[in-house]
């Protein structure tokens, strides 16, 4: 299939073919090398970042000459996020994959709290338990810079279009999202998608049934009913839970101006230090479960989404700080739990507190929810 005639090239991740040219790119990216310079110099005056900048290209064209496959890019990814983990967890644990059979493509529909570990970590899951890694979705408006973009389709990530305006646009292009991914389970790739636009800065984790619409855009094209195309899609929840949020305060404070003052006004880097924070900040114990393969009959978008709801709930781990948070006191709760927590709301204003302490507590309050329904 040549560019001309691939309907998902706009969107999709590099093949193999296609990965030395964008790392040429990438190295010939003014912004890509300031931003890493930045990241590495920035207590140097700007004279000294000038000078070092050939030498950082030079420096990649050498390194990354080797990366002429996306396994190649893969398993260098895979030595850096050990790297990160053993120094920002106290440990993580995969729970559920024996379930699964390594030889069939899955839909990963997980709760969303940090916008690179979340994939990341069913990523590793997976390629510890010897599954193959999964396509990633990734919105647009992580996209503004062309280098976000290289890099990530460098990684198997492919574009879910959200910025477009036009309704007969904005239709096009989930029908091509919709195509791509039933095209990527179908031809052996899982894929990975949030269970809603963004991260659930409140801790309240539920499906939003427009992206079960958009999944069925190319199951109504091909004349099959909602509740089979959905089996044939293998949808498996994935819940992750971190016993520490790095962006924590960040999100409160976020939640509390927009609520109580009236209005958040994002930074233009602010996407980029998230990441960065999600990444090398301190995340505790990490829990990351898989569900049951979605097999049975869900009529609608909105039966489809309880049912993940249950599953990323009930299969969500509850930490000594979501106890406290919540108000339930527990043998588990050690002083450094309420030490750190009131560290965290110490360094909020007043008015952030609730919702800081919400993100904590509303993990418990939806497993308790589900617990109730089971007994009643």
């Amino acid at each position: 299939m040549t560019k001309q005639t691939d309907p998902y090239v706009e969107i999709r991740p590099y093949n193999d073919e296609e990965i030395p040219a964008a790392i040429d790119r990438l190295i010939n990216d003014d912004e890509f090398i300031d931003a890493i310079l930045q990241h590495r110099f920035s207590n140097h005056a700007s004279w000294f970042k000038t000078i070092m900048s050939p030498l950082v290209k030079v420096y990649l064209k050498f390194k990354w000459a080797k990366f002429d496959s996306v396994e190649a890019i893969q398993l260098e990814v895979k030595k850096y996020l050990t790297r990160t983990l053993d120094t920002t967890t106290n440990g993580v644990t995969f729970r559920g994959l024996e379930k699964l059979d390594k030889k069939t493509s899955y839909l990963f529909i997980s709760n969303h709290r940090d916008i690179a570990m979340d994939p990341a970590l069913v990523n590793f899951a997976l390629h510890q338990s010897d599954h193959r890694t999964m396509r990633i979705a990734i919105g647009d408006n992580l996209l503004k810079k062309p280098c976000a973009t290289e890099l990530m389709r460098l990684n198997k990530s492919f574009i879910v279009k959200r910025s477009l305006k036009g309704p007969r646009e904005m239709m096009k292009a989930l029908g091509t999202l919709s195509s791509y991914i039933k095209h990527s389970l179908d031809s052996g790739n899982s894929i990975w998608i949030a269970q809603k636009e963004g991260r659930a800065k409140d801790g309240n984790d539920f499906t939003d049934p427009a992206i079960l619409k958009m999944f069925h855009v190319e199951g109504r094209k091909q004349k099959i009913a909602f509740p089979d195309y959905i089996r044939s899609l293998k949808i498996v929840p994935v819940s992750i839970s971190y016993e520490n949020d790095p962006c924590d305060t960040a999100k409160a404070n976020e939640l509390y101006q927009k609520a109580d003052l009236g209005s958040y006004e994002k930074g233009e880097f602010e996407d980029i230090e998230s990441i960065v924070t999600g990444i090398i900040g301190r995340k505790d114990r990490v829990d990351v479960v898989f569900g049951e393969v979605i097999e049975g009959d869900f009529d609608t978008p909105e039966a489809l989404a309880s049912e993940i709801d249950r599953q990323i709930h009930i299969n969500y781990t509850l930490f000594p700080m979501n106890k406290l948070a919540a108000g339930i006191e527990d043998e588990s709760i050690t002083d450094a739990t309420r030490r750190d927590l009131q560290e965290k709301l110490d360094a909020l204003p007043e008015g952030a507190h609730s919702y800081l302490l919400s993100s904590y507590a509303n993990p418990v309050k939806n497993v308790h929810a589900e617990q109730e329904k089971l007994q009643g």
